[in-house]
């Protein structure tokens, strides 16, 4: 997407990616940027650099994608690639990150000097703000909440571990264990959804489980770092009624002493806020350029 300073959205495109490799993702992104130019001569004279937004352990100081599991990358200089096609200053942040930059300004999180935003979906995510600033880590891994450890007797995750958040309660993992019933076949979170809503008690019980997972990462994240407001958003959210309930009651019972105050903030997402989250970090550091 093209964006102004304020990161009001001035054009959109969507692509679909062919490949997951390299080469064929930094081609889809040149084909994109150079179509969003084109429908404008200001936006091909004024635009003056561009945020990229990947999920996984994503390295900014150093434009670099140490690890994504949905694209099987490890240790690509991305950042630098993406330059090279498009010859736009190329800002790397991971996704939630970035979106957390994006709610930190404009959404949810605004007013709040320190929240933390988790999101729910295809993966587990979490960005954390302290002070106003949004953390990275020393090595660009920093809040890694789904991959805590929930049940060490759990199904193993895609990092390799096993009974971590994300095995139990991301969208994928959810579909499996309802396809692990007797006679249940679901193919996409919404037919998940819809068998839960049916009254299907196996279904039931899987989103409470997933339920209570959450609670316990978030009770975790809050007892370590005692933000003000918890943000729970993502496209996983069109499921929220299903474990709500077993959110709040396992974050109560889990949050120490007066952390259970935190004030629990539900923001649904639309898919275009993570462009949006991208175009945040990228504006916010050609604001800290244009100030050096």
């Amino acid at each position: 997407m093209v964006t102004d300073l304020q990161a009001n959205i001035r054009a959109v495109r969507h692509a679909a990616l062919v490949a997951r490799d390299v080469e064929s993702v930094t081609v889809v992104i040149g084909e994109v940027v150079d179509d969003l130019l084109a429908r404008s001569e200001a936006y091909r004279t004024r635009v003056r650099g561009l945020g990229v937004a990947l999920s996984g352990d994503v390295d900014r100081s150093v434009g670099v994608v140490r690890y994504t599991p949905f694209l099987g990358w490890r240790d690509v200089p991305f950042a630098q690639l993406v330059t090279s096609r498009t010859g736009l200053p190329t800002v790397l942040d991971n996704d939630v990150r970035a979106l957390s930059a994006a709610e930190g300004w404009f959404g949810a999180g605004n007013g709040a000097r320190s929240f933390v935003l988790v999101t729910v979906g295809s993966g587990i995510g979490c960005g954390i703000v302290v002070n106003g600033a949004v953390i990275s880590g020393a090595h660009g891994v920093t809040g890694e909440i789904g991959h805590l450890t929930i049940d060490q007797q759990g199904p193993v995750c895609r990092c390799g571990n096993r009974g971590c958040l994300e095995a139990i309660a991301s969208d994928p993992a959810i579909i499996d264990q309802i396809n692990q019933l007797p006679g249940v076949h679901v193919r996409t979170p919404g037919e998940a959804a819809a068998l839960a809503h049916s009254g299907h008690e196996g279904a039931s019980a899987v989103y409470a489980r997933a339920g209570r997972a959450i609670g316990l990462g978030l009770a975790a994240a809050v007892n370590l770092i005692g933000p003000e407001r918890v943000i729970i958003s993502g496209e996983g959210l069109a499921a929220y009624d299903l474990f709500e309930q077993q959110i709040r009651t396992t974050f109560a019972q889990h949050a120490f002493s007066t952390a259970d105050q935190c004030e629990i903030v539900v923001c649904p997402l639309s898919f275009d806020e993570w462009a949006r989250g991208a175009a945040t970090v990228a504006i916010k550091a050609f604001i800290s350029q244009e100030k050096d």
